[in-house]
């Protein structure tokens, strides 16, 4: 029998501390313990076009929900005795150094999420000691990334235009400027066909309607900074009006070859990546002919759907290219686990673009350094969990890629 008793008053005041309800930004991204509670923020803060832009991809958006999936059939194999009390999540890449396994990738359009854009990112990404990759289509200038990241890495990511004297202007820019590492894009030959931007009539500028001021209502703040900050436009392009795909279809060329990419290997004084890489054969070759790195990538699934996953990928191109070969990975990430499977797997750096624009919608500046800060306590976590203290331990071993989807054999 459990002996009863009267409640004593002084027990009872223990319970009784009143936690004050706490309002703001802060509070707000407090409440944020994963990359989907800031997506959960940043769709209650924006409205559905700008959110859709992010968060949608193509046709039935298979890609997408494949890469993600993919990274949540995993196994992890942690070794037993053996203390991780001291975890290094520093690593090397392209010739300097990453205080976490993981950039910030190229976004396009940056400052219709938030007003603070790529300066937030950029900056957020210096204090890290991260790279930062501004896109073609961004909407800050590369001299002003320069700005907002004056000692960190920034990276540049292009695209090959009809005009090419616009993309080599580019180029001259980025180098002029000290960007580290040109990302050269090879998957949008022409625009994938992005379903939500056309049911929401998402338009460059963005264009009001009926449905779009009607869901601006209860997102005021969200329109002040719009109104009350420069106007909205590409930094590296003069060109605008209509959809996404519209100005894709219009700027981008679907006849770049291995010609342009030895133009712009001559241009180009630091590293060179190629992003898009999508099948092992390209992957060799691009080694084969010299490149300093290659981005496993299917665009966030924004371009082909039922494109090959990434992160499924990724044994292979390692196992053909060799373990030195800098490959790199994006597309689906979520999670620190994600991550810390990525680099298991053979991968030298992993790059996360949605997480990024979650955090950026949540809360600006301040929100682009909470998706920092979770992705990287998850990356801590689970390498002190598997027994593992710094990112070169990290093998294959650890990881194991469930079968959820499997190939027919012919």
């Amino acid at each position: 029998m459990v002996q009863r008793q009267f409640p004593k008053p002084t027990e009872v005041m223990e319970f009784l501390k009143i936690k004050l309800p706490e309002f703001g930004k802060d509070a707000r991204l407090k409440k944020a313990y994963t990359i989907y509670d800031l997506r959960t923020i940043a769709k209650r803060r924006t409205p559905a076009a700008a959110f859709d832009y992010t968060d949608g991809a193509a046709d039935q958006e298979l890609s997408m929900q494949r890469a993600r999936q993919a990274f949540e059939d995993i196994e992890f194999h942690p070794d037993i005795l053996k203390p991780a009390a001291n975890v290094d999540t520093t690593t090397e890449i392209l010739g300097g150094t990453s205080a976490l396994p993981f950039g910030i990738a190229p976004t396009g359009f940056t400052r219709l999420m938030q007003t603070e854009g790529e300066t937030a990112g950029a900056g957020a990404a210096g204090a890290a000691g991260i790279p930062f990759t501004l896109s073609t289509l961004g909407t800050t200038s590369i001299e002003n990334v320069k700005k907002a990241n004056p000692d960190g890495r920034n990276w540049f990511q292009l695209y090959v235009m009809r005009d090419r004297e616009i993309s080599y202007g580019l180029v001259e820019r980025a180098a002029k400027a000290g960007f580290d590492t040109l990302q050269f894009t090879v998957d949008t030959p022409i625009a994938g066909n992005r379903l939500r931007d056309g049911r929401n009539g998402f338009s460059i500028p963005p264009q009001l309607s009926l449905g779009t001021i009607a869901n601006a209502l209860p997102r005021p703040w969200w329109w002040i900074d719009f109104l009350t900050t420069p106007k909205l436009e590409f930094a590296s392009l003069s060109t605008t009006g209509g959809t996404v795909g519209d100005l894709l279809n219009s700027a981008m060329d679907p006849t770049i070859s291995y010609e342009d990419l030895k133009v712009i290997r001559e241009m180009w004084p630091g590293k060179l990546v190629v992003k898009g890489v999508q099948n092992v054969p390209d992957a060799v070759k691009l080694i084969d002919e010299g490149v300093d790195g290659i981005i496993l990538s299917n665009h966030g699934g924004r371009q082909m759907d039922r494109a090959p996953i990434p992160f499924r990928l990724l044994p292979q191109v390692v196992k053909e290219v060799g373990k030195d070969a800098t490959v790199m990975v994006d597309t689906g990430i979520m999670n620190g686990q994600d991550i810390v499977a990525s680099m298991a797997l053979g991968a030298k750096f992993t790059l996360v673009g949605r997480a990024y624009l979650y955090g950026l919608m949540a809360g600006g500046r301040e929100g682009v350094d909470r998706m920092i800060e979770i992705l990287s306590s998850e990356v801590r976590r689970t390498m002190a969990l598997l027994g593992v203290s710094s990112i070169e331990e990290l093998e294959p071993r650890h990881v194991t890629q469930l079968t959820r989807l499997a190939p027919v054999q012919n």
